[in-house]
């Protein structure tokens, strides 16, 4: 499983979450703490929100660990809204079209789990992306894909409404395939201003996540960034989050969305 950070709030350099903290997320990419790896080598990416609308994306297949540009390009770039994601491969080939995060637009998205049995469906699932969506696909992995389904089904008005919509449609393929591997879905999605992360499984062990309020705004992750559950608030498995530029937090419980999608315990 990959690992990933969120930021929303008053803009601070990318770096005194991605890279300084004990247990950063370049840290995380050798030694995760919480993941079913413990590495995440499989290449990483940063998408970043500056002073234009649409967000800024660097990614790269090397290990973030290794990467002297990664380092050098955080400790420059000071932002309001961001996401950085390491990724441990769950089959897709490491390419930089499959390195998180993923954008469109005005939004970033970027995912921590996996369609069990994914290229069962990947031919129907594609399928059923518009001309217009599919010819933005970059990559081949199934985080892309349900991202860009995400998007036809009205991601932009309503997160929560057309990410149930989505995984209720990817559930309906698996069961339709005779999968029996998980649906795990943790994820966030950003449009600069608001961001929603979910935390959701079809067998109730959807991987971690955590977020925390800080004086400058919100951030959230796959584990903690300082090595101690201290301060961090768990997502509850089924739930979800979100928040306007880092405040008004609002977490809402398995019941309200996961339940659509067919993919809660």
């Amino acid at each position: 499983m990959c690992r990933f950070l969120a930021y929303s709030g008053e803009p601070v350099f990318l770096t005194d979450l991605v890279c300084a903290p004990t247990h950063s997320l370049v840290h995380q990419s050798l030694h995760a703490a919480e993941a079913k790896t413990e590495t995440n080598g499989d290449g990483f990416g940063i998408g970043w929100y500056g002073e234009r609308p649409d967000p800024g994306l660097y990614r790269d297949v090397s290990p973030a660990w290794s990467d002297e540009n990664l380092v050098n390009l955080c400790q420059q770039v000071r932002a309001r809204a961001f996401f950085a994601h390491v990724r441990a491969s769950t089959g897709t080939a490491t390419t930089r079209a499959n390195c998180h995060p993923f954008a469109h637009g005005r939004h970033l998205f970027m995912h921590n789990g996996q369609i069990g049995g994914y290229h069962r469906i990947k031919r129907r699932l594609e399928a059923l992306i518009p001309d217009a969506l599919y010819d933005h696909r970059r990559g081949a992995t199934d985080s892309e894909a349900i991202f860009l389904l995400a998007l036809a089904n009205g991601l932009a008005e309503d997160p929560i409404g057309a990410m149930a919509q989505t995984l209720a449609t990817v559930r309906d393929l698996m069961l339709a395939a005779g999968i029996t591997e998980a649906l795990r879905f943790t994820a966030v999605v950003t449009n600069g201003i608001e961001l929603t992360a979910f935390r959701w499984a079809c067998d109730g062990r959807p991987p971690s996540l955590y977020y925390r309020q800080t004086e400058s705004g919100l951030i959230v992750v796959s584990e903690p960034i300082d090595g101690s559950r201290e301060g961090w608030t768990i997502v509850p498995k089924g739930g979800t989050l979100q928040a306007t530029r880092g405040a008004n937090v609002v977490v809402k419980g398995p019941e309200v969305a996961a339940k659509k999608a067919r993919i809660a315990a």
